[in-house]
């Protein structure tokens, strides 16, 4: 099955993660996979192009299905490999709310996080004001704030919709994880931190884990004084 799946991913990229977190809670390990270049524009190749005509990544395609919305993948994968792996949609219907709140959540969360790192990435030169990146840094500051009391409520040792690991944490870990990359303090946010420090151990994170964030673990201290 895995042999028929193709994927083409960046590392560091939460929207990649997801779908590789997905994939190995699955047991789907085996799958046809490419590691692309940002920097080198490499996700704007014809190679991309052809599965994915917005140029981004991940590309992903089992046999003749391409799903390359991260969330649509994720989904996707539970759902066709439902009884294969681990479950990823809790039977509890609270738990499924839960679930599906804090997932669409995450998106949020992502976006908030993406403002403040890559800033200068998104913003032309001329265009950028102290200002824009200041509230910017506040709307995190509070977003970060709604999810240290999300596992607060829950308690420790606890995933994002109570005590089974969902798809809400394989869609949302990989925005926490890049929030600690980026000088997040556990200190500051100790549920947070307790929350990435329990998952960056579980073997689909393990087997996952971006090459270059190995290669260099320092990461960059963009977020130590959010």
């Amino acid at each position: 099955m895995a042999q028929d799946m193709t994927l083409l991913w960046g590392s560091g990229s939460p929207p990649c993660w997801r779908v590789m977190v997905a994939l190995e809670e699955k047991n789907l390990q085996g799958y046809n996979h490419k590691l692309l270049s940002f920097e080198k524009m490499e996700h704007k190749s014809q190679e991309v192009l052809d599965i994915n005509p917005r140029g981004q990544l991940p590309s992903f395609k089992h046999g003749e299905i391409i799903v390359n919305e991260s969330y649509a993948a994720c989904f996707y994968l539970e759902s066709r490999f439902k009884s294969q792996g681990n479950k990823l949609i809790p039977e509890s219907q609270a738990e499924q709310a839960l679930m599906y709140q804090r997932m669409f959540e995450g998106l949020t969360f992502y976006e908030k996080l993406n403002s403040v790192i890559y800033y200068e990435w998104y913003v032309p030169e001329g265009e950028r004001h102290e200002s824009a990146l200041k509230r910017n840094r506040e709307a995190l500051a509070t977003e970060l704030k709604l999810w240290e009391g999300y596992l607060q409520k829950v308690g420790a040792g606890s995933y994002l919709a109570g005590p089974s690991f969902s798809l809400a944490d394989v869609t949302v870990f990989p925005t926490v994880a890049t929030a600690f990359r980026f000088g997040l303090s556990a200190e500051r946010y100790p549920h947070l931190g307790a929350y990435y420090t329990l998952l960056k151990e579980r073997p689909s994170i393990k087997a996952s884990w971006p090459p270059h964030w190995l290669e260099n673990p320092k990461g960059q201290d963009t977020l130590k004084d959010i």
